[in-house]
């Protein structure tokens, strides 16, 4: 499984990372605005994320950090 953080402060809410997602589970919050005024992008079902860090490639910021687990 997939570990994906966001630095939300930094997030300026252009979507790119959203339509990236092959499995479509990133979206922009509704209820949370960000200290630049934005509705940042947030994981909506992380256990369904694959690790294919598509999101993070696409974001123009940096904003989106992938970790995979090691399979041992």
């Amino acid at each position: 499984m997939a570990k994906v953080t966001f630095k939300s402060d930094l997030c300026k809410g252009c979507g790119l990372c959203i339509s990236a997602c092959p499995k479509g589970i990133l979206a922009l919050a509704k209820d949370t605005i960000n200290k630049k005024g934005h509705n940042p992008a947030v994981m909506t079902d992380q256990s369904k994320c694959i690790g294919c860090a598509f999101c993070a490639t696409m974001c123009p910021d940096c904003v989106i950090t992938v970790e995979k687990e090691d399979k041992v």
